[in-house]
């Protein structure tokens, strides 16, 4: 699949986010930009973007992600699935995955079961909901803890 345009420089503003490092890995370069874009404003950085699984392999040998927003199907191959399974092998310190795909029925269920998925097209609320749990996760369980509702942290 020939590109229209050059993938974003995404890696120009290093700034660390709240939401920590993020990888798109997406061969469409518009909405590759808006991944970037959205993921920016929802305060992830620094945010690298790679349209290939190879790029993105070597991206995270560079520096591993806290959020991987991963197209299934990269041109004419479904790659995405396997770079998925290898975000899955990390175990514990595997980042959050999120698929972004035109056809979420195509995924099969152990591979939807490693993160979250969203249909194409998706927009920054999509991604908010589908980063919810990240981002809320610690608060959620100090604000329980503080008022009582639970007894640990854990």
């Amino acid at each position: 699949m020939p590109r229209s345009a050059p993938l974003p420089e995404a890696e120009a503003d290093q700034s660390p986010g709240p939401l920590g490092a993020a990888l798109v890995v997406e061969d469409d370069p518009l909405v590759a930009m808006h991944a970037v874009e959205s993921l920016r404003t929802l305060g992830a950085g620094p945010i690298a973007c790679c349209a290939t699984v190879e790029e993105a392999r070597e991206a995270m040998e560079q520096r591993l992600p806290a959020i991987v927003v991963l197209d299934v199907r990269l041109g004419e191959r479904r790659d995405g699935w396997v770079f998925a399974e290898l975000i899955g092998a990390l175990g514990p310190a595997q980042p959050r995955l999120i698929f972004a795909t035109g056809a979420p029925e195509s995924i099969p269920a152990e591979v939807a079961a490693l993160g979250t998925v969203v249909s194409k097209p998706y927009g920054r609320e999509d991604l908010a909901r589908a980063l919810e749990p990240h981002r809320s996760g610690l608060l959620t369980r100090l604000k329980g803890a503080i008022s009582g509702e639970q007894g640990r942290l854990s």
